[in-house]
């Protein structure tokens, strides 16, 4: 079944910018869209929470492409895969402090 999200927890360099970031990885085959959320900044690097969605996301060739732009991939935070798109259901875990 195809992979319809991926949501991944990014270090990236300043350069690109996540416009261009975001840009980049829209353009491959299968991705309808992409959000960047920048989560943390230093004078180095950010931290990017990245999500991409499409009618069939390729996750190895998505991690090819921000490798290439200079990224690590911290984690794979979210995966949906199959005919639509299964969103996350709320547990009595998720409500416990």
């Amino acid at each position: 079944p195809p992979t319809l999200r991926l949501v991944l927890d990014l270090l990236k360099p300043h350069d690109p910018e996540s416009p261009v970031l975001a840009d980049r990885v829209a353009g491959l085959d299968g991705i309808e869209g992409v959000n960047a959320v920048l989560l943390e900044a230093d004078k180095r690097v950010e931290n990017i929470k990245l999500t991409v969605e499409g009618s069939d996301v390729d996750p190895a060739e998505v991690e090819e492409l921000l490798t290439g732009l200079g990224c690590s991939v911290h984690s794979v935070d979210e995966v949906a895969c199959g005919g639509r798109l299964v969103e996350e259901s709320p547990t009595p875990q998720d409500f416990h402090t």
